[in-house]
């Protein structure tokens, strides 16, 4: 059998180019071998590691999602594709170190994703979203898993990674029955943080209450992030409209008093 020979870096530069790929699989070559490119020819590219591109795949991550918040499908589509390419550039790293390879990325995910679907593919059964969720908890435990908050991302936002955890341990059942139980145990948050004796208690009984305002998120069907996203780029709309008005009345901030910039974002409201 003869060893595989590997193309050299003016045959790939010729192959990027000069494409005439037409397959979503020919597609993803081309995109494969142009970070091979970048990684051999350029200055940028070779310096990169695991790490210093990590912020920016978190700053991708942010972009493709304030291009679904806007409903820009132009935008959408390039920022999916600065996405992909950060993801072969971390698989390209990998490889490079002997790691792992594209093909082992691609086996762990599809074993993972069919042994953790036995209701699609086995004979286990699942009629609710809930008991989706629980099979996925019970298989990851018997994975090795020492408990059901291993892997909860450290770098998450605090307010996603709330959610998580809630989510994870309400897939085995440790859970508000209902969110009745959930609203009394807010209105407790609120009377404990207004009793709070000192800095160090109010910060903990504020964060208590946050940690309960994303549980009862949970059963409204909102992701907190999501919800929390919306209503600040409302709030940034609205207050623009104020500054525009501020703007056009010749005046300063300074000259306004607390009641006359609430009329103006009143206004601001009713535009939107």
């Amino acid at each position: 059998m003869k060893p595989e020979v590997t193309p050299s870096i003016a045959a790939l530069k010729e192959a990027v180019v000069n494409h005439n790929a037409t397959t979503p699989a020919e597609h993803f070559d081309r995109v494969v071998n142009l970070v091979r490119v970048l990684r051999a020819e350029c200055p940028w590219d070779r310096k990169q590691t695991p790490e210093s591109l990590a912020h920016l795949l978190l700053e991708e991550s942010y972009e493709l999602v304030h291009a679904i918040d806007e409903h820009d499908d132009q935008e959408l589509r390039k920022e999916i594709g600065d996405l992909f390419l950060h993801l072969c550039f971390q698989v390209l790293l990998a490889d490079e170190a002997g790691k792992f390879s594209f093909v082992e990325v691609f086996e762990a995910l599809c074993h993972k994703l069919i042994t953790r679907h036995p209701h699609v593919f086995a004979d286990t059964k699942a009629d609710t979203e809930q008991e989706v969720i629980g099979n996925w908890e019970n298989l990851k435990m018997k994975e090795g898993r020492k408990s059901l908050l291993d892997g909860v991302p450290k770098a998450m936002s605090e307010l996603l990674r709330a959610y998580r955890v809630q989510k994870k341990v309400s897939g085995v059942g440790f859970d508000w029955p209902n969110e009745k139980g959930v609203l009394d145990k807010l209105v407790e948050e609120i009377g404990e943080l207004r009793n709070a004796k000192d800095k160090q208690e109010r910060e903990e009984e504020f964060g208590d209450l946050l940690f309960t305002i994303v549980n009862y998120s949970r059963f409204i069907d909102a992701n907190p992030e999501d919800s929390l996203r919306k209503s600040t780029n409302k709030f940034m709309s609205r207050f623009r409209k104020v500054e525009e008005m501020v703007l056009a009345s010749g005046r300063n901030w300074q000259e306004y008093s607390a009641e006359e910039l609430d009329a103006l974002w009143n206004r601001a409201k009713e535009t939107g």
